[in-house]
């Protein structure tokens, strides 16, 4: 019997009994009520793309428990509080909100969060990388309203993607904090799991709030890529996280990349440190900042990088198959948009594989709902002719024109929508009704195809996903253009805070020590 069912009856028995309800045998402290919200999505403000509400899937009431394993109905973290699930949702990383679509999610969570309360607890399960138009800081925002709603007693514990950013204005308003210790993001559901217990932990405990939070920022702004925990020296800077967390007096630490494609001054590194040992957050804080730091100049690409012509060039003189190519400017899990056909447009032009008996290759994936349409008319075996892509960003190259037969269709995917692969000379290329990230292995042998034993695959992503990295036999990171463009300095940033490495080569030591957060006890909440 869970601990409200217990108390619940304790008090039916003792008005029975004409007593208090506080003296009745056995009583034990009811348990906790805990809220759950929160949006994520990484936006790169140099796509053209925008993202509505529908992104997002958001999840509402009871729903939002299929989101967390650790929370199903059997396990013994949903039986330690009286869960309140508001509103989450999730949205493929693409370009910045609208401010209809972040206005109207947020006030359906303020409402639900309006309606159910009080709380002790709040789980906040954010990305960190939201950009809104018109709007900075959308997750210091989001923040500070639901603090006006839930008020400055109940403790709120933040979950993150080490992509995320952490502004002085959300690090005020949230009491715990953590972020994936893992790129690429293993870990991601331990994470929110950790957040999670923290919060529970500190409020069954009865020690609440943390009496200290460590927030350093540190002026270093680098992509994913060149920051994997696969590799050094980000694999030992991350790997010196778990135990400064495991400390006494430390609830949690973490160091966070930031997002390297939106011109904000949040974006940059921050490590923050939080627990009940000033002397101990202060110190465990400045030491993980001056890791992160001093490695800068030696975070380098996961995988060998070059122009597209000198990576099909590698690909194609290659005898280890699967060769993976990531067309990684317009990488949809970064934020782009998805829809850039200069790549593909290259690949076509490339005298190889216009016979159908040249090198196999398969492209993943170009957004074409008018090509789908055909398709889907056609029908498999039958030839289809008509144009993809650059319907949302036609900066580099316009509609690509494919000519060729359509060999599978594919219905009901959760982002594609409609899938469909057309073969073009020795190309194998999916067209999707909406734009999708190809990173299982599944993705590919649903629609007929076996990457396993294609010469070339190509695919719109920047470091492989898990599946892909163990499937491949060799692999290059080709340097594309688009709005998640790697080469950071050729994009037109204006906002981000100046010196900043990689920008600044020679700039200045930095001051790396910590600032004290103030408690969210401290906060003036205005209306």
């Amino acid at each position: 019997m869970g601990w409200l069912a217990r108390y619940l009856l304790l008090l039916l028995i003792s008005c029975c009994r004409g007593m208090s309800p506080l003296l009745a045998e056995g009583l034990a402290k009811p348990v906790p009520r805990i809220a759950i919200a929160g949006l994520s999505i990484e936006s790169s403000t140099f796509s053209p793309a925008l993202t509505d509400e529908a992104a997002f899937h958001a999840k509402y009431g009871i729903e939002v428990f299929s989101l967390y394993p650790f929370l199903s109905a059997d396990s013994s973290l949903r039986h330690r509080a009286v869960w309140v699930p508001t509103l989450v949702g999730r949205s493929l990383p693409g370009g910045a909100v609208t401010r209809e679509a972040y206005e109207s999610l947020v006030n359906k969570t303020l409402d639900s969060l309006s309606r159910n309360g009080p709380y002790d607890g709040l789980f906040f399960d954010i990305h960190g990388a939201m950009s809104v138009v018109g709007l900075d800081d959308p997750e210091g925002d989001f923040i500070v309203r639901i603090r006006k709603v839930v008020g400055k007693r109940t403790i709120i514990s933040t979950s993150m993607d080490l992509h995320g950013n952490v502004s002085w204005r959300l690090a005020e308003n949230t009491d715990l904090i953590t972020c994936y210790r893992m790129a690429p993001h293993e870990d991601a559901m331990e994470t929110k799991q950790r957040a999670v217990e923290n919060l529970i932990d500190r409020i069954e405990s009865g020690k609440g709030k943390p009496a200290y939070k460590a927030w350093i920022s540190i002026p270093v702004l680098l992509p994913g890529e060149k920051t994997s925990t696969r590799i050094e020296p980000a694999k030992s800077v991350y790997r010196a996280v778990a135990p400064a967390a495991a400390q006494k007096g430390i609830i949690d630490a973490a160091i966070w990349v930031g997002y390297a494609w939106a011109d904000e001054p949040r974006n940059h590194a921050v490590v923050m440190v939080t627990g009940d040992d000033e002397a101990q957050v202060t110190h465990t804080a400045q030491q993980l900042a001056r890791r992160f730091w001093d490695a800068r100049s030696g975070y380098a690409f996961v995988a060998p990088t070059g122009t597209l012509q000198e990576s099909l060039a590698s690909a194609l003189t290659s005898n280890k198959h699967p060769f993976f190519i990531s067309d990684s400017g317009d990488n949809p899990t970064a934020g782009g948009a998805g829809d850039v056909t200069w790549t593909l447009r290259e690949i076509l032009a490339r005298p190889e594989f216009k016979p159908a008996n040249g090198p196999s290759l398969i492209y993943a994936s170009i957004p074409g709902p008018e090509l789908v349409k055909m398709a889907l008319a056609a029908g498999v075996g039958k030839p289809v002719d008509g144009y993809a892509g650059a319907a949302v960003d036609a900066r580099y190259a316009p509609p690509v024109r494919l000519t060729g037969t359509v060999e599978s269709i594919e219905q009901g995917d959760k982002d594609a929508e409609v899938e469909v692969v057309v073969r073009v000379g020795s190309l194998h290329i999916i067209v999707t009704q909406k734009r999708k990230p190809y990173h299982k292995e599944i993705d590919f042998t649903r629609l007929g195809l076996n990457p396993r034993k294609t010469g070339i695959v190509v695919v719109k992503i920047g470091y492989l996903e898990p599946e892909l990295y163990a499937m491949r036999a060799d692999w290059i990171l080709a340097l594309t253009p688009g709005g998640v463009d790697q080469d950071l300095e050729r994009l037109p940033y204006k906002r981000i805070q100046r010196p900043m490495f990689p920008f600044d080569k020679t700039m200045p030591e930095p001051d790396l020590s910590a600032r004290i957060v103030p408690s969210s006890e401290q906060l003036k909440l205005l209306n």
